[in-house]
């Protein structure tokens, strides 16, 4: 896509009417130095997509909160869903809010959860708002400012789950990839929670593989979730690293490769060192 020039002014030119009449808003945001755009999915009814600088960023189904569609955001929900009772309140941090589909999810799954949503953008956090509000009666405080400060902030113990979800390959903030803020992420994760943290990158997953050992140096017990045909880091993707300050439950492992995406990879124990040391996967 071409970027609108910043001169049009600070919500830039709209775009032109799709067949159905809807017009796509747009925004300039200062700190990403792009347009932001939200446009209809032209596949699914009532979903909407945000896109930055013309890279997909976000997906929400309005319509159906608890659907998610991007396949590590699946993987992260279903580690969420794993938390506490069924359907019972959580409390959640999320580092990195983008369209703030995962707030959505929460909210729509585990009604009266606590949740605080932290991004850098003032200004794409307001878009995402004004054109995609909250369902009425969800509980999430809005954060503006750097993920690590408020990290340090938060008490010890504080929230069931800790979504990380900042990272694009090794172009990510060296602030956020360091051990102490992974050791602060543990530090503010509930004894029966869980960090959550979703890693982009590109072939041979050397940033990925290093923040998984990096996390798996710190907590009690980690694995790493991703698509099947990335274990042997020839293609790029997403990779999600989930680490506890508890043991991991075997159960969690079943739980998790039964609900996919599909085909789904959930390694933990020898598999999981096996892939943080870029080897091949052991046989069972």
């Amino acid at each position: 896509m071409n970027v609108p020039d910043a001169t049009a002014g600070h919500d830039g030119p709209k775009a032109a009417d799709g067949d159905d009449g809807f017009d796509v808003p747009t925004r300039w945001l200062p700190v990403s130095g792009a347009y932001a755009e939200i446009d209809e999915d032209a596949y699914i009814d009532g979903a909407l997509i945000l896109s930055i600088g013309g890279a997909q960023q976000s997906h929400v189904d309005v319509a159906h909160p608890g659907r998610v569609f991007y396949e590590y955001l699946q993987r992260i929900a279903h580690v969420i869903d794993l938390l506490g009772a069924p359907g019972a309140p959580l409390r959640v941090l999320h580092l990195g809010a983008g369209a703030l589909t995962l707030v959505r999810y929460v909210h729509a799954t585990r009604p009266g959860s606590a949740q605080v949503a932290v991004d850098l953008d003032a200004e794409l956090i307001d878009f995402v708002l004004a054109e995609m509000p909250l369902a009425d009666g969800t509980g999430c405080d809005i954060v503006i400012g750097d993920a690590a400060d408020v990290v340090l902030e938060e008490a010890d113990g504080s929230f069931d789950a800790v979504v990380l979800d900042i990272f694009a390959g090794s172009d990510a903030p060296a602030h956020l990839t360091s051990p102490d803020f992974a050791a602060h992420l543990l530090r503010v994760c509930a004894p029966d929670g869980v960090v959550l943290v979703n890693v982009g990158d590109d072939p041979p997953l050397a940033f990925a593989r290093a923040q998984s050992r990096q996390l798996s140096s710190l907590a009690e017990s980690t694995a790493v979730l991703t698509e099947a045909g990335m274990v042997d880091g020839s293609s790029a993707g997403n990779v999600v690293v989930a680490a506890r300050p508890a043991p991991w439950p075997a159960s969690w492992t079943a739980a998790l490769l039964a609900a996919g995406p599909h085909p789904a990879a959930v390694l933990v124990g020898p598999v999981r060192e096996a892939f943080d040391a870029g080897e091949p996967r052991p046989a069972r």
